[in-house]
């Protein structure tokens, strides 16, 4: 049975601290307003001011991660408790309250992802569905046909009378003689199985979409100056797509199963059923929704750091807080991840690889086992990464 409670906070008292544990409570405003903010600076993100029916740490409650940002009560203020196992009841007693919260987290996902798409990218994208032609003919050029195959498919349909559908047609065509894409066309399938190698969408494609990673990994790229730029490597648990689902907006960048993967698939008229007649799936699938907001946040503060040793350091302890590692101080820990994993989620430029390799592999947190890097102390590893990141925010905000 859901039970509320109400909590006063004094004006210009704080009440919650960026990187402090989670509480098992998140907060909505009755009266009142507060101010949130990052205590470093965060590229595109700025402090904001919440009222009434606004809702405050929801990610790190949902997420069981530390707090993604500060906020100060600018007025006296009384907030509603929301405990974190009665949030199916709040879906079942007021459904408008937790769509609210699943579709800030779309809005707020939109906007992280755009400012680490324009760090990564050092510029913005002006992104068209014309763009699936040259995505297609950058795979089919680096020998990848399935891929290929399937964004000139996504091409034709998207582009029926585009400058390069003639052109297109014949390439589709041609592929399609020798290979066989997974899903050009869909029929409402609950989960679906991809081969490593292969397509699940395409940046610039339409679609209404989420997937939940089953079995397997993928990687999520955008395909930059005849290039491919890895975003992140997703593995089981993992969501991706969501953003398509909540604003139907185009993907902002391509899926790929990077080894045979399976699926769980979500399209928009499930996912409305679901708040009705599943509050317990929505409350998953929320707590997965702030989860990745959380991995956003941080990944939108590595960005700031500028020592690659530093950065590595800190994207690998990343991965494994989001794996949730049951560390034991001083017990090693063998990851999935090869150095030049590491190497690639950080955007370390072509030229830098081998360097960037010889640090990472220099770095007493860090040993190789059969290609593999093993992190002798995870504990240690968390805690280091922790204080790279403090150090630049010290030194950020001395600069300002």
């Amino acid at each position: 049975m859901l039970q509320l409670s109400f909590v006063n906070f004094k004006q210009n008292s704080y009440m919650l601290v960026e990187g402090t544990p989670a509480y098992p409570f998140f907060y909505i405003i009755q009266s009142g307003k507060v101010r949130l903010f990052h205590e470093g600076q965060m590229p595109g993100m700025s402090s904001a001011i919440l009222g009434p029916g606004d809702f405050i740490g929801v990610v790190s409650c949902m997420s069981n991660h530390s707090q993604t940002e500060s906020v100060v009560a600018t007025t006296d203020v009384v907030a509603i408790k929301v405990i974190r196992d009665q949030y199916p009841d709040l879906i079942v007693k007021n459904t408008p309250v937790a769509m609210k919260i699943v579709r800030s987290f779309a809005h707020e996902m939109r906007i992280l992802n755009d400012s680490l798409t324009k760090i990564t990218l050092k510029g913005t994208m002006v992104e068209t569905p014309e763009q699936l032609y040259q995505i297609g003919a950058y795979y089919e050029d680096g020998g990848w046909p399935e891929i290929a195959c399937y964004c000139y498919y996504q091409y034709l349909k998207e582009c029926p009378n585009g400058k390069d559908a003639e052109s297109a047609k014949k390439r589709f065509i041609m592929l399609k003689k020798r290979c066989n894409p997974p899903y050009l066309e869909t029929k409402g399938e609950m989960m679906r199985s991809y081969p490593k190698d292969t397509m699940i969408f395409s940046e610039c494609q339409s679609g209404s979409d989420m997937y939940i990673v089953q079995t397997g990994s993928v990687k999520i790229v955008k395909v930059v100056d005849n290039e491919e730029i890895m975003l992140a490597l997703l593995k089981k648990g993992d969501i991706f797509g969501e953003m398509a689902l909540l604003d139907n907006k185009p993907r902002s960048a391509c899926a790929i199963a990077h080894e045979d993967c399976s699926a769980m698939v979500i399209n928009r008229s499930n996912f409305d059923q679901m708040v009705t007649t599943q509050p317990q799936l929505v409350a998953r699938l929320t707590t997965m929704f702030a989860e990745r907001l959380w991995s956003m946040y941080r990944q939108l503060a590595n960005t700031q750091l500028t020592d690659p040793r530093e950065k590595m350091i800190d994207m690998l302890a990343l991965q494994l807080e989001k794996q949730r590692i049951n560390a034991v101080r001083g017990v090693p820990y063998q990851t999935d991840y090869a150095i030049i994993d590491i190497v690639n989620l950080c955007g370390i430029t072509q030229e830098a690889v081998g360097n960037a390799t010889f640090q990472l592999q220099s770095d007493p947190n860090v040993k190789v086992k059969n290609g593999k890097i093993v992190v002798p102390d995870v504990i240690e590893l968390i805690k280091q990464a922790a204080f790279y990141r403090k150090q630049n925010a010290k030194r950020a905000l001395d600069r300002s």
